[in-house]
């Protein structure tokens, strides 16, 4: 099941390191139709384990495609869509856009998020936490959902 270009929204992880968060991630696609884009080097086989479990019985289900590098990604894709890469450390929060049909959304390694040279390709946003949070960042699968589904609002209200 390959059809990228009709996903309302893609959803794209870039090295990803953690298995049960891809998972997560992508039994998330599978319920909302959302593409799901995996830039490799992965940091697990796609055959471990916990990234299955994750997924549960989703995974017949999904639009995944595999891409060597972030600019195989760009080539595939194209650059006319808009292109959101999440960050702990922008300054636009996501509820700040107003999200269109096909938009791309980026996340980074969990360890240490999307690099400074792929936030400067796409426009940063990021999930506003208080400012004196104990914690450095929210989990991955937590953002992608919360974002995901801000975007899928306002799809649906524009129809």
């Amino acid at each position: 099941m390959n059809m990228p270009m009709k996903a309302p929204l893609h959803i794209v992880l870039v090295e990803p390191e953690i298995p049960p968060n891809t998972g997560n991630i992508a039994r998330l696609c599978g319920c909302t139709g959302a593409a799901l884009h995996l830039v490799h080097p992965l940091g697990f086989s796609v055959d471990d384990r916990s990234l299955k479990r994750a997924g549960l019985d989703y995974w017949q289900y999904l639009d995944v495609t595999h891409h060597d590098n972030w600019q195989q990604l760009r080539e595939a894709l194209g650059s006319d869509r808009n292109w959101y890469g999440m960050s702990s450390k922008a300054t636009t929060s996501f509820w700040d856009v107003t999200y269109a049909h096909g938009d791309v959304l980026v996340f980074g390694p969990e360890t240490r998020g999307l690099s400074a040279a792929i936030l400067a390709d796409i426009q940063p946003l990021t999930v506003p936490m208080r400012a004196d949070a104990p914690v450095r960042s929210l989990n991955l699968a937590t953002v992608c959902g919360i974002t995901l589904f801000e975007a899928l609002r306002q799809l649906k209200a524009d129809h």
